[in-house]
């Protein structure tokens, strides 16, 4: 199967590129109901024909660059994989790289996600998530934890998703003060806690 990335025109990418960067720098200064699309082609040092050749308006440049958002994580994490039935060990590293993913790129997930909480990337990113578990709990079946503890599983996504996106924002909002590797490693303390085998 081809990278959707991979058949893309690097001219588009770099111009793609442009403007996140300039959406993410002006989100600095303004709110995003300020944003205009002269003030982003202008920082961006493209022009606003260009601007409309990849977006009718800002909300649907918001809404690619969401997408564009869940094809990143989601080439960092792979297809999670239903036949397998991975253990905690795994996770954590899937976990682990997830989180360094967001680290590289911290300046536009604490924009979206921390200080200026764009909804629309945060509901994509919870949407992404619930699915991924989802599919990873399912992949475990009667041995699958949340099975065994008797917990009702839709509340268990519920609860995972909303705490994991919940914890990257607090991380993101206090600076990324624990390294991806021991944030992972904390969460995977957290989820097993009570499930110790001994």
């Amino acid at each position: 199967m081809t990278n959707k990335k991979k058949q893309t025109d690097p001219r588009i990418i770099r111009t793609r590129q442009l403007l996140k960067d300039a959406f993410v720098e002006l989100l600095q200064e303004m709110d995003l109901e300020k944003l205009s699309v002269n003030r982003l082609t202008e920082t961006a040092t493209i022009n606003r024909v260009t601007f409309y050749l990849h977006y009718k308006d800002i909300s649907d440049m918001l809404d690619k660059m969401a997408d564009d958002m869940i094809l990143d994580i989601s080439s960092v994490l792979g297809e999670p994989e239903a036949k397998l039935k991975p253990n905690d060990e795994e996770n954590m590293k899937m976990l682990e790289k997830f989180l360094e993913h967001v680290a590289l790129n911290g300046k536009f997930y604490k924009t979206v996600l921390a200080t200026r909480r764009i909804p629309i990337f945060k509901e994509r990113l919870l949407t992404f998530l619930t699915d991924w578990l989802v599919t990873r709990i399912e992949s475990r079946g009667d041995d699958s934890f949340v099975q065994k503890a008797g917990i009702q599983q839709e509340i268990f996504i519920w609860y995972d998703a909303a705490a994991i996106v919940g914890t990257i924002e607090a991380w993101l909002r206090n600076d990324m003060p624990y390294s991806p590797s021991f944030l992972a490693r904390q969460f995977y303390l957290i989820h097993t806690r009570g499930f110790e085998k001994r």
